[in-house]
């Protein structure tokens, strides 16, 4: 017994597959969807866009690659306008609960929740894609003190370096008595036969 073949010909013909050639429509869509705060990778699911390599290939034109910074950084600034969107709503942050004469407003816990991760979130993508405008700014500061001894061979210098370094090590001890920075050293002569 032969198997039965399905009829196609109400089926409409494949057109081939996603795009692969850079058209200014194709770039213009890419670049709008980018400036309203959409990830490339979301943009470049639909069946009508390129995949996302294949965009990534085309920012290689250095004109390409400009007009998707530029759209990407104006998307991060919608995202940060929506962040504000959504903490600002307060619509639902409150629901009726209860029945007939025992009706009472109430904070809905879970929709105030929902909005404070979409906001969490959108400001976590902010800060790892542009971390000089949206991320945290770091304190990079530190309290040092430094403990390092020289040891030289005097007899190798002249009398007047000899006061020189004197002087110099008389200051820097006077410095550790005022202040908090530490620098220990000593000055004294060695004589023939000392080290």
């Amino acid at each position: 017994m032969g198997k039965a073949q399905k009829d196609n010909s109400d089926t409409p013909a494949k057109t081939g597959g996603r795009p692969t050639l850079l058209t200014d429509a194709v770039l213009e869509e890419i670049c709008d969807r980018l400036s309203k705060g959409e990830p490339l990778a979301v943009i470049c699911r639909d069946e009508h866009m390129p995949s996302d390599r294949t965009v990534r290939s085309w920012m290689a034109n250095k004109e390409v690659s400009a007009a998707i910074a530029r759209a990407r950084e104006v998307g991060f600034d919608s995202l940060a306008a929506e962040c504000l969107e959504i903490a600002d709503d307060v619509t639902r942050d409150t629901k009726i609960v209860g029945d007939g004469d025992n009706l009472r407003e109430v904070a809905d816990t879970e929709w105030i929740s929902r909005s404070k991760l979409r906001v969490e979130t959108r400001l976590k993508l902010l800060a790892k894609w542009d971390p000089k405008r949206y991320g945290d700014k770091l304190d990079v500061s530190a309290d040092v003190k430094v403990r390092e001894r020289a040891t030289f061979d005097p007899r190798l210098l002249s009398p007047e370096e000899r006061e020189q370094i004197e002087a110099i090590l008389n200051q820097a001890m006077q410095r550790q008595l005022a202040g908090p920075d530490v620098i220990e050293g000593e000055f004294r002569e060695v004589g023939d036969g000392e080290e």
